[in-house]
């Protein structure tokens, strides 16, 4: 399964290294793009698109687990726009016992700096 697949090129990539078969899901309509990028690659009938919120779309009849979740779910800085805790709520549902999900590690690194400039402009304090 890949959460929020975008243009879906990790369920390309998924299905070129052997998936068999990858649910695709995005609340964005480029859903609409991305099946049609999937198809013209050759690979329409191994993905399906699922437009909607992970939490609420239905999956096809006779698909109830997974074996990988696959996302680009870090957004910037890990916390902006991040996927993460729906992710986490496709892990629950859907993932099977003992799957994966990738990427599963992410690193944060943090330096506190000051900008006078900018304080001043946004806030105007010194």
């Amino acid at each position: 399964m890949d959460v929020g697949t975008g243009s879906g090129i990790l369920s390309l990539f998924a299905a070129a290294a052997g998936a068999k078969h990858v649910i695709a899901v995005d609340f964005s309509s480029v859903v609409v793009m991305a099946r049609e990028i999937a198809e013209l690659n050759g690979y329409g009938d191994k993905i399906t698109f699922l437009q909607g919120k992970m939490e609420e779309v239905v999956f096809p009849d006779g698909i109830e687990k997974v074996d990988i979740i696959i996302s680009e779910w870090m957004g910037y800085f890990l916390l902006y726009e991040s996927m993460m805790d729906t992710v986490l709520w496709a892990r629950d549902r859907y993932l099977k016992q003992g799957g994966l999900i990738f990427p599963d590690k992410a690193s944060m690194l943090i330096a506190g700096i000051e900008d006078r400039e900018y304080k001043e402009d946004k806030i105007g304090c010194e």
